[in-house]
């Protein structure tokens, strides 16, 4: 690689980058809850029993926002609000632009952890999100053992994350 090549992401970057991306998911989310409420006259979520009970159109319509936000930026110039901020670039293997179905790929092996919560039916509250802690911690356990510093979503997808400069 040539000095003027990007270089793969770093780990506080990349946390960087996931938290300010976080933030935006976050506010599609509120968004699309009061659209949510509003078209339903304030009764999308009912309670029952003392549980709350949520649609699964509604719970489908939430990750499909979230997951539009992230597959559209991925392949409409390769970099989320997030990754924009801290100059992070998510390309394929050979550090041309993402495919539709490649951020596809990628969106959905990073959303994996998320799968734990289905144990939520099962399992206290604490133990769902310690499993969807820990499946996140395996996910990017792989970045120091690869000289790409791809983490297992990554590998999975076919794609890295670069950083644009050398800050």
């Amino acid at each position: 690689m040539s000095s003027h090549a990007p270089q793969p992401a770093t780990m506080p970057r990349r946390l960087a980058a996931l938290l300010y991306d976080l933030l935006i998911a976050l506010a599609l989310l509120l968004v699309v809850a009061l659209l949510a409420q509003l078209a339903t006259r304030a009764q999308l979520i009912a309670l029952h029993a003392g549980h709350a009970q949520v649609p699964l159109l509604y719970q489908l319509l939430q990750m499909g926002v979230v997951c539009a936000y992230f597959v559209l930026s991925w392949t409409l110039g390769g970099q989320t609000i997030g990754a924009r901020a801290w100059r992070l670039r998510v390309a394929d293997a050979q550090g041309a632009a993402v495919s539709l179905a490649r951020a596809l790929l990628r969106a959905l092996c990073a959303a994996l952890p998320l799968l734990a919560l289905l144990l939520g039916q099962w399992l206290a509250p604490r133990t769902v999100l310690l499993a969807v802690s820990a499946l996140w911690l395996i996910d990017y356990a792989a970045m120091p053992f690869d000289r790409m510093r791809r983490t297992l979503h990554d590998r999975l997808s076919g794609t890295r994350l670069l950083c644009l400069d050398a800050r």
